[in-house]
């Protein structure tokens, strides 16, 4: 079994098949989906879908490209939406994105800290977007993460800011991209990291996996992502499905 920890089965690209890709989900072995809020709308239907669905699980948050739109009501939203709903598990996607917006990154720091603490309030883990912003995102959490667990999503950092990841407690998230030609340095990461601090995601609709690269991603093919791992690290398939399945209980579900 696997659990895909970083899904988006909110967005629209889903509203013709959603129960059915879910259903094969369940077919694939996938145990449980956390599906991630990006901004106050999606975190709602976050919610929603984890009331619908008994595999789904939700995460609540504001994704940096929307950081200055969030305002101070919106803390309270997100931290009521997570004190209410025992199948909201984490907060998230949050964090830091410098590929697409410059202009305002300090914006982007300080909404980040602030979801930090609304993690650190609620005792509940996050989930990090870091996109071009290695720098920034290794002092924030060094100076507001402590008391703080979750998972660098998507991991695009080198073998050496992972391994200062690890010294401080975080998990890296692996997606599709393992799975390509031009992996880059993502490879080298998952052969010397350690396994229990190891998470499956899709990012799904995006990012799907070879050999499904370019099409509509879904949970379901967080097992090609899986079996790529498995082959990095030469070790049977089954072995490292349990490994994340449980780093992911660990984390995510204490209950």
């Amino acid at each position: 079994m696997l659990i895909d920890t970083h899904a988006h089965l909110d967005d629209a690209q889903y509203d013709e098949d959603r129960a059915d890709v879910i259903k094969r989900a369940t077919a694939e072995g996938i145990e449980k989906i956390i599906n991630m809020g990006a901004d106050i709308t999606s975190s709602y239907k976050s919610v929603e879908l984890a009331k619908t669905y008994d595999m789904v699980y939700a995460a609540v948050g504001i994704h940096p490209e929307d950081a200055d739109k969030m305002t101070a009501k919106d803390d309270y939203i997100l931290a009521e939406l997570a004190n209410e709903n025992k199948k909201v598990v984490a907060i998230g996607e949050i964090g830091l994105d410098y590929h697409f917006r410059t202009d305002n990154k300090e914006i982007q720091k300080r909404v980040f800290i602030r979801q930090l603490d609304i993690a650190r309030q609620l005792h509940l883990p996050v989930s990090i977007h870091d996109r071009d912003a290695h720098g920034d995102l290794m002092q924030i959490l060094k100076n507001e993460g402590r008391k703080i667990e979750g998972v660098i999503h998507c991991y695009s950092g080198s073998v050496e800011m992972a391994k200062e990841l690890f010294k401080l407690g975080w998990h890296i998230g692996i997606d599709g991209p393992l799975t390509f030609k031009n992996a880059a340095k993502l490879p080298d990461v998952v052969q010397m990291m350690p396994l229990e601090r190891l998470l499956l995601e899709t990012d799904c609709p995006y990012l799907a996996p070879v050999p499904n690269r370019g099409k509509r991603n879904e949970p379901a093919y967080v097992k090609h992502t899986a079996e790529k791992a498995a082959q990095l690290r030469n070790m049977a398939y089954a072995e490292l499905a349990a490994i994340t399945t449980e780093n992911a209980k660990r984390l995510f579900m204490k209950e």
